[in-house]
C-alpha cells in the first residue's frame, strides 16, 4: 500500500487531502509513523523524531494515529489477495508476498493478477497500492517500491541479470543504510559490484547475512511464500515523556506493558517461555536481556516477576528513554506452502 496509514487519514477526512501528513504524536518524545507523499517531499518519513519532521516540513499536520481503521482496512485487501490465491504472506498491515503460480481464476499472467488487485483495491477501499512482479521475493519486493505510489514493476526472467547488476546498493531489500554504507567503503555501489566477491569473501565482512547477500546479487533467492504466518513473539513498549533515571521508576513503568502483553497472549490464546526486556537509553543506544523458564506461561504475575528480574540484574548506566517487553518460543507450530513462480508474465 502507498503511504498507508497516512492515506487512511486522508481517505477519511477530506480536509487533510493534498496536505502534508504525519501520523503520530507532536511532542518532543513521539516519532512518525507514517507520512503522506505530500510530507515525505520536505524529507519527513515514518522512524523520524516529530520535532525534526516539524523543522523539515512546518506546515506538517500531526494526526492521531487509528490502528483498528488500519487493521480494518488491512482485512479488506486481504479478501482480495484471498479472491486468487490462498498463499499469502503478510509482512505487516499493508504488505504482503502472493505467489500465484497456480492462482484460483487460472490466469496465465501474473502482471494481469497484479493489476487486477490494484484495481479492486482502488474499487473497495478508495487507496492505491503498488506492485512488484517477477521470479521470487527478493526481486519482487525490490520491484514494488520502484514505481510507487499506484505503480507496478515486472522484473521477467530474462532481465532479470541486467537489473541486478545495476541496481544501486542501497536499494537491495535486506541491506539498510548501515550495511550499504560499510559496502560503499569497500567499492561496493551496485549489485555488479557485489558480485565480484565470493560467498567466503562475503561472509568474513558482513557475517551470516553475507551468505544471503551472495545468492541476491545473482537473483537467486528460493525461500517459499509461507502462508499462514504464525507470530514468532508477543511484545509491547512505551517511550516515555522524560527519561526514567531511577531504577523503581523503571520497574512501575514495566506494569502497564506487562499488562498489554498479557492481554494479547490471552486474546490469540498464546503461551511462552522466553521473556525479553528491551531498553533504549537516552542516547538512543539498545539493549535486550531475555531469560527462557522451563513451562510456557502467559500470566501476568510471572512475566512481570521476570521482566522486572531481567531490568535489575545488571546496573543501567544511562538514564532510560524506552521500555518493551515480549514474550517469544510461542507454543505454536510452524506452518509453511509456497512454490516457485513458473507462470508467464
Amino acid at each position: 500500500m502507498d503511504a498507508f496509514f497516512a492515506s487512511v487519514e486522508q481517505r477519511d477526512n477530506p480536509n487533510l487531502r493534498g496536505k502534508p501528513v504525519a501520523v503520530g504524536g507532536n511532542s518532543d518524545r513521539s516519532v512518525v509513523a507514517a507520512a503522506s507523499y505530500e510530507a515525505r517531499k520536505f524529507g519527513v518519513k515514518s522512524a523520524m523524531p516529530s520535532k525534526v519532521a516539524a523543522r523539515l516540513c512546518p506546515d506538517l499536520i500531526f494526526v492521531r494515529h487509528r490502528f483498528e481503521a488500519y487493521k480494518t482496512v488491512s482485512r479488506q485487501i486481504r479478501e482480495i489477495f484471498y479472491e486468487y490465491t490462498d498463499l499469502v504472506e503478510p509482512l505487516s498491515l499493508d504488505e504482503a508476498f502472493l505467489d500465484v503460480t497456480h492462482n484460483k481464476k487460472n490466469l496465465r499472467s501474473a502482471t494481469m493478477i497484479a493489476e487486477e488487485i490494484r484495481r479492486k483495491i482502488v474499487e473497495e477501499t478508495q487507496l492505491t497500492a503498488s506492485a512488484g512482479v517477477s521470479v521470487n521475493k527478493f526481486l519482487a519486493k525490490v520491484a514494488s517500491d520502484i514505481h510507487k505510489p499506484n505503480g507496478i514493476t515486472l522484473i521477467a526472467p530474462a532481465q532479470v541479470d541486467d537489473f541486478i547488476a545495476a541496481l544501486p546498493i542501497e536499494r537491495f531489500f535486506g541491506i539498510g543504510k548501515v550495511t550499504a554504507d560499510k559496502m560503499k567503503s569497500v567499492g561496493i555501489f551496485t549489485g555488479k559490484d557485489l558480485q565480484r566477491f565470493s560467498r567466503p569473501e562475503l561472509v568474513q565482512r558482513f557475517g551470516k547475512a553475507g551468505g544471503y547477500y551472495y545468492h541476491i546479487c545473482r537473483g537467486v533467492d528460493d525461500r517459499p511464500v509461507k502462508a499462514d504466518r504464525v507470530a514468532k513473539s508477543v511484545s509491547a513498549e512505551n517511550t516515555f515523556d522524560a527519561d526514567l533515571e531511577e531504577l523503581q521508576k523503571m520497574m512501575d513503568a514495566l506494569a502497564p506493558i506487562v499488562t498489554s502483553v498479557a492481554s494479547r497472549l490471552k486474546r490469540s490464546q498464546l503461551k511462552g517461555k522466553t521473556v525479553t526486556v528491551k531498553i533504549k537509553f537516552s542516547d538512543f543506544t539498545q539493549q535486550t536481556r531475555s531469560f527462557t523458564l522451563e513451562d510456557y506461561i502467559d500470566d501476568e504475575p510471572t512475566i512481570l516477576a521476570t521482566a522486572k528480574s531481567l531490568l535489575e540484574d545488571k546496573p543501567l548506566e544511562l538514564a532510560v528513554r524506552l521500555l518493551g517487553v515480549g514474550l517469544s518460543k510461542l507454543n505454536i507450530p510452524e506452518v509453511s506452502r509456497g512454490g516457485q513462480l513458473t507462470l508467464e508474465f
